[in-house]
């Protein structure tokens, strides 16, 4: 299911209305970011989905900074910058919901 949709994406990266050249891309970004997201708490999504069919707002967020981390960091290298891990506000919402004995 897709909990995270096109619009949502777009909103969290703050894209101009007018621009919609990456829609595609984005769209396959949302879906490798719920992968990961997936893969981090060894959980499926749909097992933690409420009565309403969305997940828990904390992955709902985690899947969004990923999203927007894939989107600005194409490459898994960058000549010129300083390294830089993923913000610790996305580690700390999949760890709320990893599944450590899996």
């Amino acid at each position: 299911m897709a909990y995270i949709t096109l619009e949502h994406a777009r909103k969290h990266l703050n894209l101009d209305e007018c621009f919609c050249e990456d829609d595609g891309y984005i769209a396959q970004l949302i879906e490798v970011a719920r992968a990961v997201v997936e893969k981090a708490i060894c959980h499926k999504l749909s097992d933690l989905e409420g009565e309403d069919g969305n997940i828990p707002s904390p992955l709902f967020h985690a899947i969004l900074l990923m999203v927007g981390n894939f989107y600005s960091n194409r490459e898994p290298v960058v000549v010129g910058a300083t390294p830089a891990e993923m913000p610790v506000s996305y580690q700390y919402l999949v760890d709320l919901y990893r599944d450590y004995a899996g």
